[in-house]
């Protein structure tokens, strides 16, 4: 008897140490996992014994994990699975009253194979739901951030990545990458946690709760200034707007909260060595920065930089339509590659952008109309990043 007692203490000792194991690689508590084994060990004795009323007696450090049923003494039995006469209950306690309880011990192993196999699969499925919780967990921290990723793998189908964060796998989307990234298995990569989605429980084929992984989010060239630009992490500097077609081009309006400091300057810096950086991580992605304006007219103007622009003046309050004239060897620039240069300057203002040649004549390579951009989800595209005369970064 003592023998076998030695050798249960042995297999409970060995499988705390399995879950300490487990504790440190995957950051799942000890708490936790015992909470699974013990709700599958009562789902076991329910099914078994048709008796759920299960006590446990756990002590980590001296390796013990025992099971006992209760059972309540009477005098005659009428449902053995929950009860137990007096002189039977006095074998396993000398003092065991009618009406009492008792706990009888249970072997874990006599639970039958389909049991065990109820159990292992309950405990398998809330070890990936801590996994999962823990995971949630860490992103919903680093929520609105920019976190650095291990590129574990690429799908040669989709061309998802599977990236790790920490301790937590992730996937980030071929349609969240930049279209000229190349990321190879092994790469250090940038990533914005856009937001954690929660369960929809209106969904039937709902995906639970999950991180939204981004590269090709404003808001991670956004966070991408803040780490780089000191000025703009303390608040002399704020980010107004931001319009980006992913992979090819972002506008940025900065405003200063100090007139000693040069809101654009700050964001280039010293030979432009901080926009660079910035350029690099994207992959080339161009970068125009502009000076934010309260006045509509001027942020416009601002906006169609790298293009000179003569004037812009409101052609219709109702839909905030401006119109803006420019030179007309401008005019291309102005517009930009398939519209794009207004387009983003549209998005970046939020209003219509109506851009004429200052002759009122368009080149033979020009459509003879106004060309109208507006900020407009339908708008967005994404294209390849081309070579037009500019002074951009």
């Amino acid at each position: 008897m003592a023998k076998k007692k030695t050798q249960n203490n042995q297999e409970d000792v060995n499988m705390f140490a399995a879950m300490q194991e487990l504790e440190k690689s995957k950051g799942i508590p000890v708490d936790a996992l015992l909470e699974n084994i013990k709700r599958s060990i009562e789902k076991a004795c329910k099914s078994n014994y048709n008796n759920d009323d299960v006590v446990f007696n756990v002590d980590i450090e001296n390796g013990i994990f025992e099971v006992f049923i209760r059972k309540t003494v009477v005098e005659e039995v009428t449902d053995p699975n929950r009860e137990i006469e007096q002189h039977d209950a006095l074998s396993i306690d000398p003092h065991a009253d009618i009406g009492e309880k008792v706990k009888i011990p249970i072997n874990t192993k006599k639970l039958g194979r389909i049991s065990v196999q109820n159990a292992r699969s309950v405990i398998r499925q809330g070890i990936r739901d801590k996994e999962r919780e823990i995971t949630l967990d860490e992103f919903r921290k680093k929520s609105k951030e920019i976190v650095t990723a291990l590129v574990e793998n690429i799908d040669p189908e989709t061309g998802n990545a599977t990236i790790r964060i920490g301790k937590s796998i992730a996937t980030l989307p071929k349609s969240e990458q930049v279209g000229i990234d190349e990321l190879k298995e092994g790469d250090s990569v940038k990533v914005y946690i856009a937001e954690v989605r929660e369960n929809d429980p209106t969904k039937k084929k709902s995906r639970g709760p999950r991180a939204v992984i981004s590269r090709t989010s404003s808001d991670f060239v956004k966070r991408l200034f803040e780490l780089e630009v000191p000025e703009i992490y303390d608040g002399t500097v704020e980010i107004m707007a931001v319009a980006r077609e992913a992979g090819s081009r972002t506008k940025l309006a900065v405003k200063s909260s100090n007139p000693n400091v040069d809101s654009v300057g700050a964001c280039i810096g010293t030979r432009g060595i901080r926009v660079a950086k910035i350029v690099e991580e994207l992959g080339g992605e161009k970068i125009d920065i502009v000076e934010y304006k309260e006045d509509p007219a001027q942020f416009i103007a601002a906006a169609l930089s790298p293009a000179s622009v003569i004037s812009v003046v409101l052609n219709d309050e109702e839909t905030n339509e401006w119109r803006v004239t420019v030179p007309d060897g401008q005019l291309s620039l102005a517009i930009g590659n398939r519209g794009q240069n207004a387009r983003l300057a549209a998005r970046l203002t939020g209003c219509k952008i109506d851009i004429r040649p200052e002759s009122g004549f368009y080149g033979d390579d020009e459509e003879e109309e106004s060309i109208v951009a507006e900020d407009e989800e339908t708008a967005e595209e994404t294209f390849a990043p081309v070579d037009e005369p500019s002074d951009e970064i």
